[in-house]
């Protein structure tokens, strides 16, 4: 089967052998969150509390742990008899009658020895639930859109960074928006600040892409984004001019500066700000000839992420277009400056590597030299900026990167595509780091939802599916399954090391039906109904995920209380699933998967090599930390 591939570093990926063994000996160690240990418990309705928390990367092997209950007047009964070595979750199933709020802790044990206390998670016997409830500061006309998140404070807990979306507009529609809102939520409630972009930046999926991020390896999480006259930080420090107004009677801004800006997370306030590259001029080129415009429709497509461009500390990735022209401006943050790393421009629209973009995007070390690439759709560009390949298929929606065919060395990439000519794949199946056609199908076929990820166990490996495809293929394309319910969000729930299907605020298991359901939520950005965030942010290594309530008053954290027999390192230690948390809330939201295999059939993955950010991680004391309520 026949298709372009244009490649410019042939020779040089030839060679490469992907052995992880020599990768940990000769690469240096990314620098990593300095977690703590996580700890979540949450009352059942069974009558049962199911306790959580973190194995982490820099863990030594064969790491066991205590688990301790405390009561409201202090007092601490270890719960186990003998050290846990095994998952690490627990069901208390004793609870004392007359017990109303309690709080848990876990203490790792090594060589027979107890290590330091955990922080206390604190539950309520009174209210089960298997959620945390984080009430949003009041803003009238605002609802809840995507958020990230990052250790904004250096505490080893996460904190939420939420954007909140008034009305917005979609780039090929004229009219006003309100102005894009960022807020800071810690895990118990507390309200750190809120950023106000201003009118002069537009409000919609394409244009706000916010990266939350220890950019600079300091221990504390950053907060970058295009900025422009008028945005006003958490201090209240405007920044630009705040009398400008740049909106042209159709409601776009075409014309007046555009920032890039680095906030502190811990305040919200401003640290440095640039001008954002590229600039949006000139309007009318960053689409074809055919299919171009003088309104802003293609110059005001962004997506963004952070990439680990020299294998030790992260740079901020900012891009413009992906219709036509695409330009990618990697940016390095250190000494409390912003720097130009590399940009990669595409030109004119004419170039192999022009229109190959997605509404997202990915990252991940794909060839094995422990630098991150940029996958940018149906193209990839090298760690440092020069293009790696392109395979000429053309936008789309949706792409997942992973470990898709273990038993081939390296990563894969799926791919759907928007309105392809005839000659052209709807779905596609590729190598990541040669851009080799795997698989190929529903060619001239408009696909606008596609996912890969191991949801059927009988099948080894990742399966495929997509609107259209009839059914679940495996990486052959050929169908072994009826097609799943959705084709959205992804999850893993129940405790098996198969995924499940999360879509709206539901969430099913192939061939079973649905499992739980977020009632009294909602889901967010429309017809995509994805959730606020989906990601691996306390307990064990399966994730949470956020959806708002009805009213939008609040945010719903929910945790799975079903136990596992399996025994993984927090999943936000693998570096590629970490970053693909960072870019989940750019434009279409894609759900984020690991750099390695997870599945029934799995081998032992390898241990992450870490180098953990800002020194030692936080001891965790259990009466330093703030207490998770919900």
């Amino acid at each position: 089967m026949k298709y372009e591939l244009f490649k410019s570093k042939a020779i040089r990926l030839a060679g490469i052998v992907l052995l992880v063994s020599v990768v940990q000996q000769v690469f240096p160690q990314r620098a990593k969150e300095r977690l703590n240990r996580g700890v979540v418990a949450l009352a059942t309705e069974a009558g049962e509390v199911f306790v959580s928390w973190r194995l982490l990367a820099d863990d030594p092997m064969g790491l066991a742990f205590n688990i301790y209950r405390t009561d409201e007047q202090g007092t601490s009964e270890k719960l186990n008899e003998t050290p846990l070595t095994g998952p690490t979750c627990y069901v208390d199933t004793q609870l004392h009658p007359r017990s109303n709020v309690i709080g848990y802790f876990v203490k790792p044990v090594i060589d027979g020895a107890e290590g330091e206390a955990s922080s206390i998670s604190q539950v309520d016997l009174n209210k089960p639930a298997n959620y945390l409830t984080i009430n949003l500061q009041p803003l009238p006309g605002y609802t809840a859109g995507d958020a990230s998140v990052g250790d904004l404070d250096g505490n080893g807990d996460y904190e939420i960074v939420l954007h909140r979306t008034g009305r917005g507009r979609d780039n090929s529609h004229d009219g006003f928006t309100d102005p894009p809102v960022l807020e800071a939520y810690k895990l118990d409630g507390t309200f750190l600040w809120r950023i106000q972009l201003g009118k002069n930046i537009r409000e919609g999926a394409h244009y706000t892409q916010f990266m939350v991020y220890d950019l600079d390896g300091d221990g504390k999480a950053e907060v970058a984004c295009k900025t422009a006259d008028g945005t006003i930080d958490g201090g209240g420090t405007v920044i630009g001019d705040s009398t400008k107004d740049w909106r042209n009677e159709q409601g776009r801004i075409l014309d007046g500066p555009e920032f890039l800006t680095v906030f502190e997370g811990a305040s919200g306030k401003a640290l440095t700000t640039v001008d954002y590259i590229p600039g949006r001029d000139p309007i009318d080129g960053w689409g074809t000839p055919k299919h171009n415009d003088t309104r802003g429709n293609r110059s005001d497509r962004f997506l963004a992420a952070v990439a680990y461009l020299d294998g030790r500390l992260p740079s901020l990735v900012m891009c413009r277009g992906y219709y036509a022209r695409s330009v990618i401006a990697a940016w390095d943050f250190r000494g409390g400056m912003l720097t130009s790393r590399w940009v990669f421009d595409s030109q004119d629209g004419r170039n192999p590597y022009s229109g190959q973009g997605f509404h997202n995007l990915s990252v991940a070390d794909v060839d094995g030299d422990g630098n991150d690439e940029i996958v940018y759709g149906a193209m990839v560009v090298d760690h440092d900026g020069q293009p790696l390949y392109t395979t000429g298929w053309g936008h789309g929606d949706a792409q997942h990167l992973g470990e898709l065919i273990p038993s081939r060395p390296g990563l894969e990439i799926f791919t759907v595509h928007e309105k392809p000519p005839a000659h052209r794949p709807g779905a596609a199946l590729r190598d990541a780091r040669t851009g080799e056609a795997l698989w190929l199908g529903a060619f001239g076929q408009d696909v606008g939802r596609g996912v890969a990820a191991n949801i059927d166990a009988a099948n080894p490996g990742a399966e495929l599916w997509f609107s259209g495809s009839d059914g679940l293929l495996n990486a052959e394309g050929e169908r072994i399954g009826p097609q799943p319910s959705s084709a959205n969000f992804l999850i893993w729930w129940d405790g098996d090391l198969t995924r499940e299907l999360l879509d709206g605020i539901t969430i099913d298991k192939y061939r079973h039906g649905p499992i739980f359901k977020a009632e009294g939520c909602v889901s967010i950005n429309g017809t995509k109904s994805t959730p606020v965030l989906s990601a691996d942010l306390f307990g064990d290594w399966r994730e949470e995920v956020i959806f708002p309530t009805a009213d939008h008053l609040s945010l719903r954290i929910y945790s799975t209380t079903l136990p596992t027999p399996h025994r993984l390192v927090t999943l936000m230690h693998d570096p590629q699933y970490r970053l693909s948390v960072a870019w989940q809330n750019v434009a279409y939201n894609q759900p984020p998967h690991t750099g390695f295999y997870i599945g029934e059939d799995m081998s032992l993955p390898p241990k992450p090599t870490v180098g953990l950010s800002g020194g030692a991680r936080p001891s965790d004391p259990a009466t330093d930390l703030p207490k998770r309520k919900r």
